[in-house]
C-alpha cells in the first residue's frame, strides 16, 4: 500500500515502524530520517515534521481504500454503504495498528492533524455515495469524524479476528448519526424554504413608466410651477 520505492513513502514506512518499536514522543525527524536511509537535509525536501509525514499516510490510505473500497450498491441504505467503506479503512489500517496505538497514546496529536482528518472522512462519505460538499456535507463531515474517532478507539483494542466489537459500534454510531442528520436535513430544507420565500418577498419589479411628454430615452417633462424636476441618480 505504501510505495516505498518513493522517498515519501520510505519516510512513513520509517516513521510507522519505529512508532511500532517505541512510544512515538520518543521517535525523533533524525531517527525516522536515518530508518529511511537518508539525512536530515533529505527528509526536509518531503516533510516539515512528524505531523506532516502522518497527514501524507493519511492520503496513503484514503488512495487505498477509494481504489478498493466496495461501490454502493442499487438499493442500498447510505448507512450501510458508509460502514462497509469505513470498515474497508480498518482493514487498510491493520498492519499498522501497533504504530497507531502509539501514535495516538502519545498525545502529540497536533491541530495541523485535524484538516487531513476531516478530509479523509469528506473521502469516506463520497466512497459511500453520500455528497460531502457544501454546509449540509461539512456537517455530515464533522459528524462522521466524530463518529469514527469513537470507533477508531474501540478499533484499537479490539484484537478479535472478526472485529465484533468495532462493528457493533461503528453500527450503533452510524444510525444514531443517521438519525441526527435527517433531523438536521429538514431544518436546513425548512429554512432554504423559508429563505426562498423571504427573497421573493423582497423583491419589487422596476417601474419601467415614462415620464409624462418624454418620448425618447433622456427626454423629460418640464416640471410643473413649484414642483421639483427629476432627481439624479448616482
Amino acid at each position: 500500500m505504501i510505495d516505498i520505492g518513493s522517498a515519501q513513502g520510505r519516510v512513513i514506512s520509517a516513521a510507522l515502524r519505529l512508532a511500532a518499536e517505541k512510544p512515538w514522543q520518543e521517535v525523533s525527524l533524525r531517527q525516522i530520517a536515518e530508518a529511511a536511509g537518508m539525512n536530515l537535509a533529505e527528509l526536509s525536501e518531503e516533510f516539515s515534521s512528524k505531523a506532516d509525514i502522518l497527514s501524507a499516510f493519511l492520503r496513503q490510505i484514503d488512495k487505498h481504500v477509494l481504489a478498493t473500497a466496495p461501490a454502493p450498491q442499487e438499493g442500498e441504505s447510505q448507512r450501510d454503504a458508509l460502514f462497509e467503506v469505513v470498515m474497508a479503512r480498518f482493514d487498510a489500517l491493520e498492519p499498522y495498528k501497533p504504530a497507531l496505538r502509539s501514535i495516538t497514546g502519545s498525545g502529540e496529536i497536533e491541530l495541523s492533524m485535524i484538516r487531513p482528518v476531516l478530509a479523509s472522512q469528506a473521502w469516506m462519505l463520497q466512497a459511500a455515495g453520500i455528497d460531502s460538499d457544501g454546509p449540509t456535507g461539512a456537517m455530515r463531515t464533522a459528524g462522521l469524524a466524530s463518529a469514527y474517532v469513537s470507533v477508531f478507539r474501540t478499533w484499537l483494542e479490539d484484537d478479535d479476528a472478526g472485529l465484533a466489537r468495532t462493528m457493533a459500534v461503528l453500527d450503533r454510531r452510524l444510525r444514531r448519526g443517521e438519525s441526527v442528520m435527517s433531523a438536521l436535513d429538514g431544518v436546513l430544507g425548512a429554512a432554504r424554504r423559508i429563505k426562498d420565500v423571504l427573497r421573493s418577498g423582497t423583491r419589487r419589479p422596476r417601474s419601467r413608466t415614462r415620464p409624462a411628454g418624454g418620448d425618447e430615452f433622456g427626454d423629460t417633462a418640464e416640471a410643473a410651477p413649484g414642483e421639483a424636476g427629476p432627481a439624479s441618480t448616482v
